[in-house]
């Protein structure tokens, strides 16, 4: 009886817990695996480091006031639903400052084509021109001295004809859409001189008989069946727009009256109407290439702008750089990992080898994780979130390191393994979760508050401590309370404990025994 009172007081580890720790862990692990192997293809690239088109575009109406917080939020999603229409994967349309939007294409694209489809208002009207007011225009579309926008941009192509006999200004190097009537001026010296002229209504001399709101769907078809060149709009109108067009082209069929298709005001054709149209079938020509069919079917599937953008600035950039800074970021980041890794070895030997492993996990999660965020489309790869991920890495090499320093701190105090395992490993932990909340505050507060590729390096950052402290939780505390009791007791040289530490130990198995029943 008297030897049971001095016999320290034991209660079980609670060993089936961090088991299940474990196996979570291990859960997580292999569907991180799943979801960024290969990494390359799971993890999507952002627009520096893949390539791509970045555009400014200001906002305005058509008065020259500023546009609303409610219209800009408009014309971001139209524009992002443009974009998309385009083909164009892992784009970005974002609000900037009060009255700008930044666009951000990844990947090859082709400039002058997006400049034009996105920044496009979109109001697409048909008009009698029987009605127009101004008729100084249409006598030019009844008269057939005009040419189609494919043709002019044909002709510019080829040089034949000189930008200053344009009255437009050209957006790279293809002119607006629409209809140009042709003008010859006699020089007086025997020759002649062609000018173009860009056909538009003005807002005002016409009401239209129906616009792109009436319309329920477009598609893309053959101009002409026997013909392979030229392609047309093809529209579906709802009840009102039908019966609107129905009546107008039974007035005008007798007399082959003409109507003319405007899209943001320019005169897009004007086709003589042959008979009365009743269906609501609707189709729009005027020698569209299939690109240019394509690009205005997405105009008018995505809506009219409620503003006006204006492109500020427009920067294509080259992937040649970016996959070269990729590969530097990757390659800094395996370097960091396999000096942090080695040091944790030569200084803390045996423990060090799991506090190397507890590395490796955080990388594995963490890839996972950004993985997980690009399949969502919630997240792409930029050059600052790569600064942000070889910093988080930093992050959790310093929490590792905390905890072997306090577990090894609270033997040299005189307590067991077993029970430095967990008093140690609880005050570490709980420290190290004090120093990320910090730096995930500061983490989060730039990617909320920031704009632009700092924003990248705030989610990054934040994501690598939310990772560090999955992997504090999951498999640093319950390893090493599992390891304590008997492997590191047994074989303390390997495990890096000295051997002043060992009489300590030794001391403390009798002392601090009562402590291995808690948890953190």
């Amino acid at each position: 009886m008297a030897d049971r009172r001095f016999k320290p007081k034991k209660r079980p580890a609670p060993v089936r817990n961090h088991a299940i720790l474990l196996i979570l862990l291990a859960v997580l692990l292999i569907g991180s695996f799943i979801m960024f192997v290969p990494p390359q293809d799971k993890i999507k690239q952002g627009l520096d480091v893949q390539g791509g088109l970045s555009i400014v575009m200001q906002a305005s109406k058509v008065d020259g006031s500023g546009a609303s917080g409610e219209e800009l939020e408009a014309a971001r999603q139209i524009v992002e639903r443009r974009i998309n229409l385009l083909g164009a994967s892992e784009a970005s349309v974002q609000v900037q400052g009060d009255n700008q939007l930044l666009v951000q294409i990844p990947g090859t694209v082709d400039q002058t084509q997006a400049l034009s489809t996105i920044g496009q208002t979109g109001v697409l009207e048909f008009v009698n021109l029987a009605e127009v007011a101004n008729q100084a225009d249409v006598q030019t579309l009844q008269s057939g001295t005009t040419l189609a926008e494919q043709q002019i941009n044909e002709m510019l192509a080829f040089g034949q004809i000189d930008p200053a006999q344009l009255d437009v200004e050209l957006s790279g190097n293809r002119a607006p859409a629409g209809m140009y009537s042709v003008n010859e001026v006699d020089l007086g010296n025997g020759s002649t001189y062609t000018t173009y002229h860009h056909l538009t209504l003005a807002p005002g001399s016409y009401t239209a008989i129906f616009t792109g709101a009436d319309i329920e769907s477009v598609q893309v078809g053959r101009e002409n069946e026997k013909a392979n060149v030229y392609y047309s709009v093809n529209l579906k109108l709802n009840a009102t727009a039908t019966q609107a067009f129905g009546e107008v082209t039974t007035q005008l069929a007798p007399t082959k009256g003409k109507i003319a298709i405007l899209l943001d005001g320019a005169i897009q054709s004007a086709p003589a109407v042959q008979s009365a149209i009743t269906t609501g079938d609707v189709a729009i020509t005027g020698n569209y290439s299939l690109q240019d069919a394509n690009a205005l079917k997405t105009v008018l599937e995505s809506g009219s702008l409620p503003v006006t953008l204006t492109v500020i600035t427009s920067q294509a950039i080259g992937p040649t750089l970016g996959q070269e800074s990729l590969a530097s970021g990757v390659f800094v980041a395996i370097i960091g990992l396999v000096l942090v890794a080695v040091y944790l070895v030569v200084f803390y030997k045996g423990i060090g080898l799991l506090t190397s492993a507890a590395v490796i996990i955080f990388a594995l999660l963490y890839l996972g994780v950004l993985a997980t965020l690009s399949f969502f489309g919630q997240f792409a790869l930029s050059l600052a979130g790569i600064a942000g991920i070889v910093l988080a890495i930093g992050v959790a090499a310093d929490s590792s390191i905390l905890v072997l320093e306090r577990f090894k701190e609270e033997i040299r105090m005189g307590r067991s393994v077993r029970a430095a395992s967990i008093t140690g490993v609880k005050h570490a932990i709980e420290t190290s979760i004090d120093a990320d909340l910090v730096a995930l505050v500061s983490a989060l507060a730039l990617f909320f508050i920031a704009v632009g590729s700092t924003k990248g390096f705030g989610l990054t950052l934040a994501l690598g401590v939310v990772c560090d402290i999955a992997t504090m939780l999951l498999f640093k505390a319950p390893l090493i309370r599992l390891l304590a009791p008997r492997i590191i007791t047994r074989h303390p040289g390997f495990w890096g404990v000295k051997e002043d530490e060992q009489i300590a130990l030794a001391a403390g198995e009798l002392n601090r025994g009562d402590l291995d029943g808690q948890t953190v």
